[in-house]
Parts: structure tokens; C-alpha cells; sequence
């Protein structure tokens, strides 16, 4: 695993990530007072967006890696006074006081044990207050998976099916669970922006685990080994509640 990100590249290729968050916030009911945790907060791109619906309210942005961490303190800094940075980790019980709401995007695909990062998101969730993600789901990235074999290097993705995720939100204690799977195929400008889109995106840990002077070939070498300039991306999409007086 890669001992951090690249966050101001991954800040300024991330634009399908910004993309779908923003959809993925329309689904969360909010009055603009509340306290909501960005779990997964990457550069704070998506914070940003979840501030202005916020007028009144606050945010803990909260991410595993330093680098993000300091990135998004960067951009939010305009909002100092309504945010809360939090490095942790979503396996681990969270150092978060409760949140009305809780929104993660393109995060959960990256920690392996879902049945903890539910449980734990849940923990800090009131009462009643909502949960809204979305992350990889069946089928993510498989033509990316493929050429990684194809090279010898195993991924380390979580890529859970709808009927797995489910069941898992509802032993945390979520209700009203709605769950589905949907294609966000992606195309990208080839040659060296889509290579470093796949270095900073979608392979850092594959290449936190190779010698430095390795890295660009084996970016080039799965670029090669793809269809073209386009990441065959399928979101899994979740929407529930915790269970009103839990």
C-alpha cells in the first residue's frame, strides 16, 4: 500500500469523482442546519459541494490519509469555522460525535471490512438520521482487474454485490435500505492524462507495493491492456436509515 496519495493530482483529475458525488448529495434530505459526516472526504471536492447545501450547519470531513486530510484543509479553508478535519480510519470505531446524516463517495470500495465500516458509521449516526454512498460495486473497474493479472498483481479492492451490501446495512441496524448497481462507463483524454488518471485514481496501492522505477512502466503496461482511454467504472448506490429510537 502506497504510504499516502497524491492529493493535489488526484484534486485535479478527480472531476468523474466530483461528478458523481454531486448526484449522490441530491439524495440526502437535508434543511441546511444539520451535521452531516463526509466519510471518505478525499481533496474535499464533494465537501464543498455538501457546505453550500449547509448554510447553517456542519461538517466533519473525515478521510484515512493525511495527505487528503490537509488538501481538503486547503480548499475548505473559507469554511473553516463550519468543518471538522479527522484523519481515521472507517474500520475502526470513529472518533466522530454523533451526525445527522452520513455521506460517502468513491471511498468504501478502498476498506475491506464493509461489515465494520457500517457498523461504525452507524454508531455516529442519530436516530433516524440518514446514510447516502455510493463506491464500487460487481463489475467495477474489471477490465483494469483483468490487465493487473495479466501482469502478475493481484487488486485489493472490496467490490460487494447489492443483495451483500444489504444485508450488512441492515445487521448495523439501518432501515428503510435501498440498494442498486449502475454502469458509469468513463472516458478519459488518452496518452498521459488518462495514465496519470490511472496512477492516481484508480492504482496507488498496486504501485505502493513496486520499486518507484517500476511504477510507469506498470501504469503503461495496464494502459496497453485496455480496450482505450476509458475506465468501465459500476457504482453500487445505498440509501438508508438508522432505526428510529436505536
Amino acid at each position: 500500500m502506497t504510504a499516502d496519495w497524491d492529493a493535489p493530482v488526484y484534486d485535479r483529475v478527480s472531476d468523474p469523482q466530483l461528478r458523481w458525488g454531486a448526484v449522490v448529495l441530491d439524495r440526502l434530505d437535508l434543511a441546511g442546519d444539520e451535521r452531516v459526516l463526509d466519510a471518505g472526504c478525499g481533496t474535499g471536492r464533494v465537501t464543498e459541494l455538501l457546505l453550500r447545501r449547509l448554510p447553517g450547519g456542519t461538517v466533519v470531513a473525515l478521510d484515512v490519509s493525511p495527505a487528503m486530510i490537509e488538501e481538503a484543509g486547503r480548499r475548505l479553508a473559507p469554511y473553516r469555522d463550519r468543518v471538522e478535519l479527522v484523519v481515521a480510519d472507517l474500520g475502526r470505531p470513529l472518533p466522530v460525535a454523533p451526525v445527522d446524516a452520513v455521506v460517502s463517495t468513491a471511498t468504501l470500495h478502498w476498506v475491506p471490512d464493509h461489515d465494520a465500516a457500517f457498523r461504525h458509521l452507524a454508531a455516529v449516526l442519530r436516530p433516524g438520521g440518514q446514510l447516502v454512498a455510493q463506491f464500487g460495486g460487481a463489475g467495477n473497474v474489471a477490465s483494469v482487474v483483468e490487465a493487473m493479472g495479466q501482469l502478475g498483481v493481484a487488486h485489493d479492492w472490496n467490490f460487494p454485490t447489492v443483495e451483500a451490501t444489504a444485508g450488512r446495512l441492515a445487521a448495523a441496524g439501518l432501515v428503510d435500505v435501498e440498494a442498486w448497481l449502475h454502469p458509469e462507463p468513463t472516458r478519459l483524454e488518452p496518452g498521459e492524462p488518462f495514465e496519470t488518471f490511472l496512477a492516481t485514481v484508480i492504482l496507488p496501492r498496486a504501485l505502493g507495493g513496486l520499486p518507484a522505477a517500476e511504477r510507469p512502466a506498470f501504469v503503461r503496461a495496464v494502459a496497453r491492456r485496455l480496450p482505450g482511454p476509458e475506465i468501465d467504472y459500476v457504482r453500487l448506490n445505498v440509501v438508508a436509515r438508522r432505526r428510529p429510537g436505536s
